[in-house]
């Protein structure tokens, strides 16, 4: 099982020549295995990134979702209280925005890999990252 960053969701989705080639390779190994973790978090961030128009897809919001995940073996995951409180205690290597940190702290608390290629997150020692 994995983790999934909100830009691989869509990098995944809209332009998978944009991912590397260990997370295109875990993506597929573990969509076909026991599934990758989809942050709720990242329905809000990627619903907002169309309303701000940073991005543009040819169908309604909740089409495109659809879409997304019935093309892989996703899993919603919610906030538990345990990544609740790991999110505001991460270091601050982590970066600050609260989307990261909870798609971080779900990682950390789901002992599962995040893939992400976002730097400061591959950067932190806390997290176990591929791409």
């Amino acid at each position: 099982m994995i983790v999934v960053d909100t830009h691989v969701i869509i990098w995944h989705a809209l332009q998978p020549d944009k991912l590397s080639s260990k997370a295109q390779a875990a993506i597929a190994l573990h969509s076909r295995q026991d599934g990758i973790i989809f942050c709720e978090i990242s329905l809000w961030e990627i619903a907002m990134l169309i309303k701000k128009r940073r991005l543009t897809i040819a169908t309604d919001y909740r089409t495109f979702i659809e879409l997304v995940l019935a093309a892989n073996n996703y899993i919603l995951c919610g906030i538990t209280p345990e990544i609740a409180e790991l999110a505001t205690t991460l270091p601050l290597d982590i970066n600050n925005d609260p989307a990261d940190r909870i798609i971080a702290a779900s990682s950390v608390v789901r002992n599962i890999p995040l893939v992400t290629a976002d730097h400061n997150l591959r950067a932190s020692q806390h997290l176990h990252t591929i791409w």
